[in-house]
């Protein structure tokens, strides 16, 4: 009882902490609109990139830029136990410039305490100061059970875990299904990255495989959890796999109060509406502006010997996703096919919000 009593103490001061911290790194809400030579001096954070290797000089250089890491692991690539090491020694080293997020096997589906393993899992990485739990796709995608069936993520074998994670508060990182190109041909899809990443990866381009869950039963099952559990703290990864119109996620928006989203991997959608109704897009922006987590979907890996190539990649990505939104510059979009699009200028405020703040107070566990 004691250790319990000592670990909770121990938590509260680290939050309090985490606060003092994340308090003292203001944005600058003087000004109403950004340009392209702010990016450097505003607060930021990536509150999606896979940070896989020890190395951390690409840590120190997003630091120089004043950009932090939210670092998802994920049950797939490397070991759920490497991911985790590597992820609690840079927290250990990084404090809140580096959170990660913890995550769980489900190879026990069908054993008798499934949702227990789960549940202890979720507590050790808490226990390790995870910002949160990352759910992945193979839930829906590739897990089956006993029978051959796909098992979708509203499966009862989970509630329990929901229920936890309810409970407790703590905040859950969903990649479910995925953007409705996977579903097309590969010569109707929209934007270009989707049809590389579908071509590299045919096991997950489900047009392939029509014995599969369709799109709409991902998002059926993942809506079906939110309703269940209207108080589970949840951002939905890839603009909640509804990156194809922002009607549809300002419909979710309205019925799921506590649902947030990411843009990673996905801000190439949101251009490829600009080009039709940027004002659409824009109004959508301003007006869910507390719901919007700036996310790259980027990473880093033990793979990654070129450092200079490296941070000129991230540093690219990173300042084409900040001209977009912050500023009205067109930008040539390679992933549709060299359009350009112009950027959405939204207000400094609003940028501050989708660059930091949400992200600092939906990963403040």
């Amino acid at each position: 009882m004691k250790t319990f009593i000592l670990y909770h103490i121990r938590r509260f001061l680290l939050f309090t902490i985490s606060l003092a911290l994340f308090s003292s790194c203001s944005v600058n809400s003087e000004k109403e609109f950004y340009t392209v030579g702010d990016f450097p001096s505003v607060p930021k954070i990536d509150a999606h990139f896979h940070y896989n290797t020890t190395d951390t000089r690409y840590l120190k250089f997003a630091d120089s830029l004043n950009m932090w890491f939210v670092s998802p692991n994920v049950d797939a690539g490397r070991s759920i136990d490497e991911q985790f090491s590597t992820a609690s020694m840079l927290k250990k080293e990084f404090g809140d410039k580096f959170l990660f997020l913890g995550t769980f096997p489900v190879d026990n589906f069908g054993k008798p305490d499934f949702a227990g393993e789960i549940i202890e899992r979720i507590e050790k990485a808490m226990k390790y100061e995870a910002s949160g739990i990352k759910i992945w796709k193979n839930i829906g995608m590739e897990l089956k059970d006993q029978y051959g069936d796909y098992v979708m993520i509203d499966d009862p074998a989970f509630h329990p875990v929901f229920e936890y994670l309810q409970e407790k508060g703590i905040p859950v990182l969903g990649h479910l299904g995925e953007p409705l190109n996977c579903w097309l041909p590969l010569d109707e899809m929209t934007l270009g990255n989707d049809r590389r990443y579908f071509q590299n990866n045919p096991q997950y381009h489900m047009y392939l495989h029509p014995e599969a869950p369709s799109y709409d039963d991902q998002i059926t099952a993942r809506d079906n959890i939110l309703d269940m559990y209207p108080g589970l703290k949840f951002s939905g990864a890839h603009l909640a796999s509804l990156e194809w119109s922002v009607d549809e996620l300002a419909e979710r928006f309205e019925s799921f109060p506590e649902l947030k989203v990411d843009l990673s991997a996905r801000i190439g959608h949101l251009q490829y509406q600009s080009l039709e109704n940027p004002d659409r897009v824009r109004d959508f922006m301003i007006k869910y502006q507390d719901r919007i987590m700036y996310g790259s979907d980027m990473s880093v890996s033990e793979r990654s010997t070129d450092y200079g190539r490296m941070t000129a990649n991230l540093h690219q990505r990173w300042m084409d996703d900040w001209i977009y939104l912050a500023t009205d510059s067109a930008i040539v979009v390679n992933d549709l096919e060299g359009q350009k699009v112009a950027g959405l200028k939204l207000p400094a405020s609003v940028i501050d919000k989708i660059f930091f703040t949400n992200s600092r107070n939906f990963f403040s566990y």
